[in-house]
């Protein structure tokens, strides 16, 4: 009787640790039921969100600040509509995760904080080089309800 109990106990530990594992490593782009993730697809595009119920928008866009290219709101949303929440956040890439120089994703998040119409551009830059086009350009139009 013995021997099973430590063969359930030892069960249950393993499950356990995965499932600890499974949430400590599962995808950031993970979202709450208040967030929509936008990627490079929508740009260009009119996104219609709630106001009043803290509705975030998580943009992220394919990166590699290693080459001095980062993403920078150039165009900001009016605040009294849409505000940026913490800074631009950057996940490397799990392919490439541990590679010097190695690529991924950029994230930003505005909460809609009123109704109202706005919009948001971010080039894809080097901060420092003027007098040079942007790389990449992602805007959009935001309708706040």
């Amino acid at each position: 009787m013995k021997k099973k109990t430590y063969i359930v106990g030892g069960a249950l530990i393993a499950l356990l640790i995965f499932v600890v594992v499974f949430v400590a490593y599962s995808p950031r782009e993970t979202l709450t039921p208040n967030e929509m993730n936008l990627t490079a697809a929508d740009n260009g595009s009119t996104v219609e969100l709630k106001s009043g119920q803290g509705q975030v928008v998580s943009i992220t866009l394919d990166a590699n600040p290693t080459t001095g290219y980062t993403w920078e709101v150039v165009d900001a949303p009016d605040e009294q509509i849409m505000r940026q929440v913490g800074e631009i956040e950057f996940i490397p890439s799990r392919q490439e995760s541990g590679i010097v120089g190695a690529g991924g994703v950029q994230i930003i998040r505005f909460e809609i904080v009123n109704a109202g119409r706005t919009s948001l551009k971010l080039v894809y830059h080097r901060s420092w080089e003027t007098g040079v086009e942007p790389r990449e350009t992602f805007f959009m139009h935001v309708v706040a309800h």
